[in-house]
Formats: structure tokens, sequence, C-alpha cells
């Protein structure tokens, strides 16, 4: 219970002093919605134009591969007292992986060009 009491501390006194130590300065671009780079009201969502999407793929493969690596670090950590069913589990996690990599590879999602 202390530590939560602490760590919700921190937490609202991170929030608090920001408030307060911030800057104020608010202006008509700062307020606007940032739409990954496009300008909102001149070309971009919503006026029938493509909307590109390839970063918002990029940005799901990332945070599929880091999950792979959480799930990795405990089997390297305790890979000696695992049973083989882990292993075998391990193996068939990296191939869907490499699936999905083969996949993303052909679809041309890592091309920036």
């Amino acid at each position: 219970m202390i530590m939560l009491l602490i760590a919700l501390g921190i937490g609202v006194l991170a929030v608090v002093v920001s408030a307060i130590l911030g800057p104020k300065k608010a202006s008509r671009t700062k307020l606007m919605a940032y739409e990954s780079g496009n300008d909102p009201e001149h070309g971009g969502v919503g006026t029938g134009q493509r909307f590109p999407v390839h970063f918002y793929l990029v940005a799901m493969l990332f945070i599929i591969f880091d999950i792979e690596t959480a799930f990795f670090f405990p089997l390297a950590v305790a890979y000696q007292k695992l049973v083989p069913f882990a292993f075998f589990e391990a193996i068939t996690f990296v191939g869907l992986l490499l699936v999905g990599y083969y996949y993303i590879l052909k679809k041309g999602v890592l091309e920036w060009a």
C-alpha cells in the first residue's frame, strides 16, 4: 500500500510541477490536431485524399516485435529449468513471427520509397 501511495504521489507531483513550470503560450498551430505531419485543414484527413497508413503499419510492427522480446526474456532467463514443451512452444512462436515477417516483406511495408 505504501508503494502504491508513493507511486501515485510521484505521478501527481510530476503532473502538477509540469503544469506550474511548463510553457503556457498557446497558439493556433499548437492547439491544432496533429495528424501524422499532415495539415488537417489543407489536404489530408477528411478531404478525400488517400491518407498514408505506412507509418502506422511500421508502428504496429514495432509493437509486435517488442512483445516478442518481452516473451523471450523469461524464456532466456529460465532456459535451463524449462520443460521440452516450452522449447517447442518458442519454436512455434518464432515460426509464426517468421511467417508474418515474410508477409510484410512481400507487401513492401518496410520500403519507404
